[in-house]
């Protein structure tokens, strides 16, 4: 084993009473408490032996990453209780993801029709764009990680819309890790949904265009923001916040950034969050030009960012927020199979559930199966990025 993230859950046992299965973090020696440097559960016999062979008398054992099968767990009406729980956890997660599924085809569609609108010279309605915002809110509150798997799901062809509304969700999954109020995440995310508003009056092929672009073609580029602060002040209801949001997400600390130059404080902690997540969220997309980045190759860019384009302590309060493996990332375990990082709740980083259906050992898909780490031998190698597996993950999610 790796390492010993340890439950509440742990109770010192004889060694005479040791089974397989059972997940020993520490011996009892000279009753005193002493960590073991490689924890995990009993798979052979010869560990119990070798433990009596060395004089250990008791252990600690953790009751929660071991075996169902190993006999510490309740049967019966307790397990019965348990897969009943694990059930509901299941039914939960399906109707949120179905939820889910519903307002990003609800906010695409509203974008669309906006951008649409605005191109056309209509001016635009906040109110609609609040009401979004208002599920989204709700949506993160209930269960963030549903939203995750879903907005994980992205498509080339439509990168402009799905970054919008990511960058709106990310904004307020980071708003509500640094305990904001409900109504400036609020604003944040009618901000986030419109901050590249600007973009439909730029040049289609520069728009597309599939590779780096010229120093006029950029120059064209970002004049998105200067189309942006007209649309803005056309738009009534707007609030200021939304409008930093918009208008803020490519300036930087040391002034170098634009429409405005702004530097330092003059940029406000909503201004500086919107600048990570909207590089975080572009970085981790598939393009016509790009495959998508692992978030901890993201990561790595963004903290090579500071302190100069982006805030230090904010970058590294997003990596908390987000997780070294976000739930809907992918992940390669020790044993070669990939899968979805599902369920990441009172986990550490390291220690998620992963939903494994690919191996690149053999190269095929595999049965579908949920391994939790926190209870495995296996820990995760690496991030994964999607356009790395010779197969579609999408399916699995």
């Amino acid at each position: 084993m790796n390492d010993s993230v340890e439950s509440s859950n742990v109770i010192k046992i004889p060694t005479d009473k040791l089974a397989l299965g059972m997940f020993v973090t520490a011996i009892d020696h000279q009753q005193s408490k002493v960590a073991i440097r490689n924890p995990g559960q009993i798979k052979h016999r010869d560990a119990i032996l070798k433990l009596k062979k060395n004089n250990i008398l008791l252990v600690w054992v953790d009751i929660d990453r071991s075996s169902d099968t190993c006999g510490l767990k309740k049967a019966g009406k307790s397990s019965s209780v348990s897969s009943l729980l694990v059930r509901k956890a299941t039914v939960t997660r399906d109707s949120q993801q179905a939820q889910a599924k519903k307002l990003l085809a609800e906010a695409k569609g509203l974008i669309q029709k906006v951008m649409s609108e605005t191109f056309s010279g209509k001016a635009i309605e906040v109110n609609q764009f609040e009401d979004v915002a208002d599920k989204m809110i709700e949506s993160v509150m209930d269960d963030a990680d549903a939203f995750k798997c879903i907005s994980a799901l992205r498509t080339k062809d439509a990168y402009l819309l799905e970054h919008s509304i990511n960058v709106a969700f990310l904004l307020v999954t980071f708003g509500k890790h640094l305990k904001l109020d409900r109504e400036l995440l609020k604003q944040m995310a009618v901000g986030g949904i419109l901050h590249d508003i600007g973009k439909i009056q730029v040049d289609n092929e520069i728009l597309h265009k599939p590779g780096k672009l010229t120093p006029e073609e950029f120059e064209h580029m970002k004049l998105h923001q200067v189309y942006a602060m007209e649309i803005m002040n056309e738009t009534k209801g707007l609030s200021q916040v939304s409008k930093d949001v918009c208008l803020m997400h490519h300036e930087k600390l040391d002034g170098r950034g634009y429409p405005n130059g702004l530097k330092d404080e003059q940029i406000p902690q909503h201004g500086r969050m919107s600048c990570i997540v909207d590089i975080f969220d572009a970085l981790t997309a598939s393009r016509c030009y790009k495959e998508a980045m692992s978030p901890a190759a993201a990561f790595k860019i963004l903290i090579s960012l500071t302190p100069f384009h982006l805030d230090q302590k904010l970058v590294y309060e997003f990596i908390r927020c987000v997780g070294i493996y976000p739930v809907g990332s992918l992940v390669q375990l020790s044993d070669e199979r990939v899968g979805i990082v599902w369920d990441s709740k009172g986990r550490d980083a390291l220690h998620p559930v992963v939903k494994c259906f690919y191996s690149i050992k053999y190269k095929r898909y595999t049965e579908v199966t949920m391994v939790d780490l926190l209870k495995s031998e296996l820990h995760i190698e690496r991030g994964v990025s999607p356009g790395s597996l010779d197969v579609d993950p999408s399916q699995f999610y």
